[in-house]
């Protein structure tokens, strides 16, 4: 019997050594946590992941959609509205253009937003929200701070550096919607204090103090090497300019609220000025950057900026040169399916049409004003040689319009291969005729590029959006097939921001020398003299469709003027008895029945009543 228990004691422990064997395993199916911080590979795949998980980077855009199902960093939504219209990969990263005052929204799946830019974001309002979406990417960006903290690949520290700089970006995006949010720098668990798992939220000053440390520390560690698609020192100084320019505007324009979690101390101005300027200096000064200008073709030039890559002004790009997300990559986006004139996959493209307004601001290349003079230009007759041909070369390279050249248009009168906008021709016998089938003497009475809105009513404002347009794109493949690099940080940015830092530090002198440099690159007239309305005009331009605008109104405080107002449209008439063109001048393009607007209270995002009631420490921001 003893022999028998010794026995059963011996298979006992056999089989539990046997146990210990398979649980010590490594499974085959999958990675390890600890493999994944000991393996170079490894940890860049991740920390891709987690650039991916930022594409508020890729022009605001709010979700990320690498599968029809969207993408499981989208916590706020990832219903198909939230994936095809406010993703980077759809039409997410046109969103900033309707809403502010550079284009009016023709067509897409977000028809919803007119009714934003009618009456503002109201209370719970979910547009341009980043909320859950960045303390989902901040919880995975502060675990891989923190785990790969104990890696012992040798240049952790550089990756450690980047995903902070990730988060820093993330911290921004926030700020400049919400003011004040909660500051968490550490992963939470479900044992923490409750004043861990619902945060307070930090005070605005304190959350833009936190990226500016963030911003210089890590400027120190990454590498100087520019290495495209990937943060590197330069960016994390050009990050540092802008969000120091934003915490700058707000404190000398805006007003503290809520015992200090909205805006600034009074004077902290100049303090954020000068962070802006030393930042912004040292990339003109010690970065490998300058201005693109390599084509003696000042029109072409402006627009190589956009498509040749790896070019000298920039600084940090998303790269769009792999997989689309039917292949299950997140690294093409749909910006030429959407804003290409005709020929498109949809028979529409044109997606937004840039105001009249914002045409104007383009200044002839002499220096003089662009306004056009209405009465005058309703009596007489054009050619768009007459009209355009001595304007800044940045309004050809950033819009299209009626005899536009375009591979594949259809140009009726004007030739193949060039944009016809015409709405109507005037006969000989002086009678308008501007039916969709309409003809006269063969002529179709409505343009090729203007057949769909015709049908859907629609009115256009005559122009269309050139920049980032690539020639060769396949615009007959359904979305995500662009594959320009979007430009993150550019180096004409950073010369606007010292300029304005400048001006408002005193320091004329040294803002006229900026803003030149962009205007000769331009090719049009210096300025002899620079002041504040002169450094916001150079902004609207230069930065045109690069989402900027939007952002600029709002921390200038001057939205709720700048945005609550209509906006007019051109219509050109083809003039058949003499070949050239009517003007008539369209007020109130977007056909709104009430006038846009931008509410005092929009100056901050709501937090939104759902928040608030998971997390009762959070306080709603003022007017909601």
């Amino acid at each position: 019997m003893k022999n028998i228990y010794i026995l059963i004691i011996a298979l006992i422990t056999l089989f539990l050594n046997s146990c210990n064997d398979v649980l010590d395993q490594v499974p085959s199916d999958r990675y390890t946590d600890a493999l994944v911080w000991n393996d170079p590979y490894l940890l860049d795949t991740h920390l891709a992941e987690l650039y991916a998980c930022t594409p508020v980077m890729i022009q605001d855009a709010i979700t990320l959609m690498n599968s029809w199902n969207g993408a499981p960093m989208n916590r706020d939504d990832n219903g198909w509205t939230a994936i095809m219209g406010f993703s980077a990969q759809m039409e997410g990263t046109v969103r900033t253009l309707e809403i502010t005052d550079e284009a009016k929204y023709n067509f897409g799946g977000q028809a919803h937003l007119l009714s934003m830019k009618e009456n503002g974001i109201q209370s719970n309002g979910t547009e341009l929200q980043w909320w859950g979406n960045a303390y989902y990417t901040i919880r995975l960006l502060n675990n891989f701070i923190d785990r790969a903290g104990e890696s012992s690949i040798s240049n952790v520290e550089e990756r450690i550096a980047e995903a902070r700089f990730l988060r820093a970006f993330n911290y921004f995006a926030m700020a400049k919607r919400y003011g004040g949010v909660p500051l968490i720098t550490k992963v939470q668990s479900l044992d923490d204090d409750e004043d861990v798992l619902y945060p307070k939220r930090a005070t605005e000053k304190e959350i833009f103090d936190f990226i500016l440390k963030e911003t210089d520390e890590i400027s120190e560690v990454l590498p100087s090497a520019n290495d495209a698609g990937r943060a590197n020192k330069w960016a994390a100084l050009a990050l540092r300019s802008r969000a120091a320019l934003y915490a700058a505007s707000v404190a000398q324009f805006g007003t503290q609220q809520l015992n200090g979690l909205l805006g600034f101390p009074a004077g902290d101005d100049a303090y954020y000025y000068q962070i802006c300027f030393d930042a912004s200096k040292k990339i003109m000064t010690e970065g490998p950057f300058m201005l693109y200008d390599e084509d003696a073709d000042k029109i072409q030039n402006f627009k190589n900026i956009f498509l040749k890559k790896g070019n000298s002004e920039a600084i940090m790009v998303k790269q769009h040169s792999g997989k689309g997300f039917n292949d299950g990559g997140t690294n093409r986006w749909s910006w030429d399916m959407v804003e290409c004139p005709r020929p498109n996959v949809w028979g529409v493209g044109n997606y937004h049409g840039p105001y009249l307004d914002l045409v104007e601001e383009f200044e002839y290349k002499d220096g003089t004003p662009g306004v056009i003079d209405r009465e005058y230009a309703k009596n007489k007759l054009w050619t768009m040689e007459e009209l355009w041909g001595e304007k800044d070369p940045r309004f050809f390279a950033s819009i299209w319009t009626n005899g536009t050249s375009w591979q594949g248009a259809v140009g009726g009168v004007l030739g193949e291969n060039t944009i016809d906008m015409h709405n109507g021709i005037m006969t000989a016998e002086g009678t308008l005729v501007d039916g969709r089938y309409d003809t006269y003497n063969g002529i179709p009475a409505v343009g090729d590029q203007l057949v769909r809105f015709k049908e859907g009513n629609t009115p256009n404002t005559g122009f269309g959006v050139m920049k980032y347009l690539d020639p060769n794109a396949n615009n007959f493949n359904w979305f995500s097939e662009s594959t320009t690099d979007y430009l993150i940080f550019r180096y004409g940015e950073i010369l606007l921001n010292f300029a304005e830092a400048a001006f408002e530090l005193g320091k004329p002198a040294e803002a006229l020398d900026a803003i030149n440099q962009i205007r000769d690159r331009a090719g049009i007239a210096r300025l002899t003299s620079v002041d504040r309305e002169k450094i916001r005009h150079e902004r609207k331009v230069e930065l045109a469709f690069e989402n900027h605008r939007y952002w600029d109104l709002r921390r200038w405080r001057i939205a709720v003027q700048s945005l609550t107002r209509t906006y007019s449209g051109l219509r050109y008439i083809y003039d058949a008895a003499s070949g050239k063109y009517r003007l008539d001048f369209i007020d109130n393009i977007d056909g709104r029945a009430k006038t846009p607007t931008f509410p005092e209270k929009n100056y901050y995002f709501p937090i939104g009543q759902g928040r608030i009631a998971a997390n009762p420490n959070l306080v709603e921001n003022p007017g909601y």
